[in-house]
């Protein structure tokens, strides 16, 4: 990773650890931001004896966050969470967003949609102005659905690809066990919602990246080490050191 790219990516992973609090618990997502953003609260935590209760969003950010000394718990003992944040690979002008490159999209998802306030860390480079015009749509799926939902994609204009493993025969594998199929849209998705929905309605998928009005917040990292602020209730951006 540049350098500056790097900078930026740590000033949002410092900038949302900022805004955690005593008692909190926080959505722990998984990637290589919000790697940083573990590793920071860890050493919040431990610097200013916080109260905080970690919900991970994959076994990766389970193991970073014990390795910080991080509390966890599940949505099970923690039904409601105040604070979620995560990267993406994608974010457009509504804030909408594609997320999983790491295969975590669907636990990601689920925590994101039961925090109070789900903020989202990229660097200038995930910004577009159309989801889908550079990164592909990964889809979870059980491995038999593969064919048929292809065919789907297909239908929408896709060009979907089962994502095999990098340093291992055969598909890469979800911590559900489950496959992944990327969708590449050559001139980005047109119609997001129609996408979710005909995907969701699809047997054998059992969710997707499209990550639609779910964020908060997202906190843009500047290769400066600024941080653009943009809220979606109020579509307001702010500079912070």
């Amino acid at each position: 990773m540049a350098a500056s790219r790097k900078k930026a990516k740590q000033a949002a992973a410092d900038a949302v650890v900022h805004m955690v609090e005593d008692g909190m618990t926080v959505g722990l997502g998984t990637g290589s931001t919000a790697s940083l953003a573990i590793e920071a609260l860890g050493r919040r935590i431990s610097r200013e004896n916080l109260r905080v209760t970690g919900v991970p969003t994959s076994f990766a950010s389970e193991r970073l966050a014990r390795e910080y000394g991080i509390r966890l718990g599940t949505l099970d003992t923690h039904g409601r969470i105040d604070l979620a944040f995560d990267g993406a690979d994608e974010c457009d002008p509504g804030l909408n967003l594609i997320k999983g490159r790491g295969a975590a999209h669907t636990r990601e998802k689920i925590v994101a949609f039961s925090a109070a306030r789900f903020i989202v860390l990229i660097d200038a480079s995930k910004r577009v102005d159309l989801l889908g015009m550079h990164m592909p749509l990964p889809i979870e799926v059980v491995p038999m659905a593969v064919a048929p939902v292809m065919g789907c994609l297909r239908s929408l204009g896709a060009r979907p690809e089962l994502r095999m493993g990098m340093k291992k025969d055969g598909p890469v594998v979800t911590d559900q066990g489950l496959w992944v199929i990327d969708a590449q849209f050559d001139e980005g998705i047109p119609d997001p919602a129609v996408v979710d929905r005909t995907l969701l309605d699809t047997p054998g998928v059992l969710d997707h990246g499209l990550f639609l009005e779910m964020a908060t917040d997202v906190l843009v990292g500047l290769e400066s080490g600024d941080i653009e602020h943009l809220r979606r209730d109020a579509a307001v951006i702010r500079r912070a050191d």
